[in-house]
């Protein structure tokens, strides 16, 4: 039986960068230096100036990248954080490691924080002074809506580009607004390690140097701990094959999806099965390819339907953030708090469906999974 359609992108993956790869990794083994040496540096240099941001530093993943951007900008215990409740949960874990207090806002139909809903809420509650929202599935957040936000309110915003670095909006790219962007090189990223991995962007010295110290057991100095720190240095290895394996071919990955995710739109034609829409100016990079079925009961039965037909579909994200038990401790207030309903993000946590767009996918497997949500008959 052939594997499901969605389930060889890394065997694919690796037949076309095996060779940079171990090239690579025998620079970092000639080299004898493991941790914060010049390959980091190199790619961190590298990824600013791909990014167009003055500075890059790594990190140990996506969630750590967030942590360290939030206390990096001064968040304090207790603080409210005004962010989306569609994500994944390392976007709300960050915030509170950091030590603040998610506070959700719904989303929009494209699945992104709800601008318009953020700015109620900030009308309401001046108090908050942070804002991580996620340019989610691959897609770019109204950049110039965010920077109204950040000037009317004078929001400290860290943008989450995880799924979506080298997003942008229309001459924007996710990062422009923010004070810090942070993002993960999780090996489904468009640009992805062989391993857990992240990266902090900003065009800030200071809070790049803070990033730095943070990242190293808040050193100042070798043994000199100003602040209590993390753990969470991208090491050598990775930094090397992600610039000399990954970095390269990075553009030619975004295109494939961006040509697979034409062909989805232009090919789904099912009354019960709708792509969720790109917001209208974003230039995406097309992580997931979400879909919506009609109803939340009907999920499953398309699930089913594609395994049957030899396709893997997933779902991003069943349980909307404020809803994760986690959240709830017994006997013990809630750990985040709510504006509005969220109604949005429960239908979407309901109803969603990611179709294969790994860029590995041929031609033909595209035409496979367009024909198995066709013939899809609940």
């Amino acid at each position: 039986m052939n594997p499901l359609i969605g389930t060889r992108a890394f065997q694919r993956q690796w037949s076309e960068i095996e060779s940079d790869t171990l090239a690579a990794v025998g620079e970092v083994g000639a080299g004898g230096w493991y941790i914060l040496g010049e390959r980091l540096r190199s790619f961190e240099k590298s990824l600013a100036a791909v990014c167009g941001r003055a500075a890059a530093a790594g990190v140990g993943n996506g969630l750590d990248a967030i942590e360290i951007c939030l206390r990096a900008l001064g968040l304090r215990p207790g603080e409210r954080v005004l962010t989306t409740p569609l994500s994944a949960f390392a976007t709300s874990l960050a915030i509170l490691r950091a030590g603040g207090r998610p506070l959700f806002v719904d989303v929009d139909a494209a699945g992104q924080l709800d601008l318009s809903a953020a700015r109620a809420c900030l009308e309401q509650h001046r108090d908050v002074r942070f804002c991580v929202p996620v340019h989610l599935y691959g897609h770019c957040l109204d950049l110039p809506a965010l920077a109204r936000l950040r000037e009317d309110f004078g929001l400290l915003i860290v943008e989450d580009a995880a799924q979506a670095l080298g997003a942008g909006w229309q001459e924007l790219r996710v990062g422009d607004v923010g004070q810090m962007l942070a993002t993960s090189f999780y090996p489904t990223k468009n640009l992805g390690a062989l391993g857990d991995g992240g990266a902090i962007l900003t065009d800030s010295p200071e809070l790049d140097r803070k990033a730095r110290s943070l990242r190293d057991y808040g050193q100042t100095g070798k043994y000199v701990h100003a602040e209590l720190g993390l753990n969470s240095r991208l090491d050598e290895l990775h930094a090397a094959i992600l610039e000399k394996a990954m970095l390269p071919r990075w553009a030619g990955w975004v295109e494939r999806r961006g040509r697979i995710a034409a062909a989805y739109l232009a090919g789904i034609d099912h009354p019960l099965v709708a792509p969720l829409p790109a917001p209208a100016a974003s230039r995406s990079v097309w992580h997931l390819f979400p879909v919506a079925v009609a109803e939340p009961g009907l999920r499953q039965s398309l699930l089913d339907h594609l395994r049957d037909q030899g396709v893997l579909a997933l779902v991003h994200y069943p349980l909307a953030l404020p809803d994760q038990p986690c959240l709830h401790p017994a006997g013990q207030e809630g750990l985040a708090d709510s504006w509005g309903q969220l109604d949005q993000a429960r239908r979407l946590a309901a109803c969603e469906v990611s179709l294969p767009i790994t860029p590995d996918l041929e031609a033909l497997e595209v035409e496979q999974v367009l024909a198995a949500v066709g013939s899809w008959r609940p």
